[in-house]
Parts: structure tokens; C-alpha cells; sequence
């Protein structure tokens, strides 16, 4: 009977898990599938490819790299890459250096007035000063075609800085009362004591902030003119929402309108798989962060 029970109450469980398991792979299909098939397209017989349509699992013999030879031909792919790391790299050294300190006053107890600074901070989640006003303070500081405007764009989050506050919240106070009475001082505790038990939360908040100003055009279109200082996904909507396929200069045998189908998607792969390429690198630290506040007690 024993055993019997065990198997009735088993059953279950394995029922659940393998829902479970064809649940989660539909949805991680559906996630991947936009890709691949971006990816099939771009390395398809451009003239199959233009007659065909639908979904590809698989690419079009005969295969054509054309245009990845057309997207690294364009000159200013090199541009858009050398620019956007640059806003990736700064921008997100510049939100850290920022959001840490202020998330880790904000959590001190004895910081009298943190709910003061907590109510500021959650109203400019809900209302903010707007595009024109942002704008024309931006003019009268004479930031507008500047690399420094995209940096200031980004460089802090109330919701990123709420998320690293709730992860100090969680740390022990004893260890702060015992590093206190060792004489050491704030900056000491932050660098010495709160990261090292906060990485998780950190690494969450670099991979939200490096994927926003990668993933970011419209406010590099609205603060730059100069070509010379656009991200390389403002390049990418000149290709594909403006069709400049004028501006392409690889010696590529191909008809115009099929080279333009591949570098399209060409330019989606070249532009996104870098970021991509991320995402396995924090993925721990991904999975323990966001669950920072999730359970109390």
C-alpha cells in the first residue's frame, strides 16, 4: 500500500513537470524563432528568398552571404559599433557610479530623511519633465550634438536605484553595526561589506542599463546631427525604415532589391547578437536578482 501511495502521489508531480517542461519550450520557441528565422533569411538565395514568404526554419539553398558582405562594407557599421560601445561602457560606469551611492544612503536607517527622498524619487517614476523641456535645457547647456547628452540621458533610474536599495535593505545590520565599531567608515562598508554580498542585484542593474543604451535610437536622433556620433542602431533604422541603400559601397553581384532584402536582415543579426552574446555571462546572477524582495521573512 505504501508503495501504491507513492506512485499515486508521484504521478502528479511528473504530470506537472513534463506541462512544465512543453510549456516553457513553447515559450522559449517563440522567443527564439524570430531570430532564426531572421538569421535563415539572411544567408538565403536572395532571388528564393524574395518569392518565398512565410516562416524559414531553414535557409534557402543556395546559400548567399551577400549581405553580411554588404552590411561590413558599409562604412559606418564601424561607427555605429565604436560609438555604441563607447555610450555602453560609460553609460553604464556613469548610472552605477551614481544609483550605488544613492541606493545605499537611501537604505541606511540612520539616514533620517530617506522616506522624504524615497517619496521624490518615486514621483519622477510616475511624472517626468518632458521631451520639449528636457530638450531646451539641454540647448541652454550647450549639450545638444554631444556625446555627453546621451551619457546624462541615461545615467540615472529610480526604479534601477529601488531594485540595488531593496537588495541593501536585505543585507544584516549587524554587519554594519560590527564594521562601525571597527572604525570603518561608509565608503569602506559600500565597497568592503554591501557589493560583495550584492552582485546579483549589481549584475541585474549592468545588464538592464548596457541593454537599454544599446537597444537605445530615439534619443541619439533627437540630441545628434552628426553622423559621426550615432549609435550603431541608429544606423540600422536608416536601413531599414529609410531603405538608404545608396549608402551601401560593398562590390556585391546582386540585384538591388534582393540585396537590400538580405542586408536587412543581415544588419538585425550583425546588430543585436553582440548584446545577445551577454545575456549567458549573468545569467546566474540574472535569476538571483530579480528575486530580490520577492520574499519576505
Amino acid at each position: 500500500m505504501k508503495s501504491g501511495t507513492k506512485i499515486n502521489e508521484g504521478a502528479p508531480r511528473y504530470i506537472f513537470l513534463a506541462v512544465n517542461a512543453v510549456v516553457l519550450g513553447l515559450i522559449g520557441f517563440c522567443c527564439l524563432a524570430p531570430m532564426w528565422h531572421v538569421f535563415c533569411c539572411s544567408i538565403s538565395d536572395p532571388s528564393a528568398l524574395a518569392r518565398s514568404g512565410g516562416f524559414h526554419l531553414l535557409p534557402i539553398a543556395p546559400y548567399s552571404f551577400d549581405g553580411y558582405k554588404a552590411v561590413f562594407g558599409y562604412r559606418n557599421i564601424l561607427i555605429g559599433y565604436t560609438n555604441t560601445l563607447f555610450y555602453v561602457v560609460f553609460g553604464v560606469a556613469l548610472n552605477l557610479l551614481l544609483t550605488i551611492p544613492c541606493a545605499y544612503v537611501l537604505s541606511r536607517k540612520r539616514f533620517l530623511p530617506a522616506n522624504g527622498f524615497m517619496l521624490f524619487m518615486a514621483f519622477t517614476m510616475i511624472f517626468s519633465g518632458g521631451l520639449i523641456p528636457t530638450y531646451l535645457v539641454f540647448v541652454k547647456l550647450g549639450l545638444i550634438d554631444t556625446r555627453l547628452a546621451i551619457l546624462l540621458c541615461t545615467a540615472f533610474n529610480a526604479f534601477n536605484m529601488v531594485i540595488l536599495r531593496t537588495s541593501f535593505l536585505s543585507i544584516p545590520v549587524a554587519l554594519e553595526e560590527s564594521a562601525l565599531l571597527d572604525g570603518a567608515n561608509d565608503l569602506q562598508i559600500l565597497v568592503r561589506i554591501v557589493l560583495p554580498l550584492s552582485k546579483a542585484s549589481v549584475a541585474v542593474i549592468t545588464l538592464f542599463v548596457a541593454v537599454g543604451i544599446w537597444n537605445s535610437w530615439f534619443t541619439s536622433a533627437i540630441y545628434l546631427m552628426d553622423r559621426g556620433k550615432w549609435p550603431i542602431q541608429l544606423f540600422l533604422r536608416e536601413v531599414l525604415i529609410n531603405n538608404s541603400q545608396k549608402s551601401l559601397e560593398a562590390g556585391v553581384k546582386a540585384s538591388a532589391e534582393s540585396l537590400q532584402t538580405l542586408v536587412k536582415y543581415a544588419i538585425t543579426i550583425v546588430a543585436t547578437l553582440p548584446i545577445l552574446c551577454v545575456y549567458p555571462f549573468v545569467q546566474r546572477y540574472f535569476v538571483k536578482g530579480v528575486m530580490i524582495g520577492s520574499i519576505k521573512g
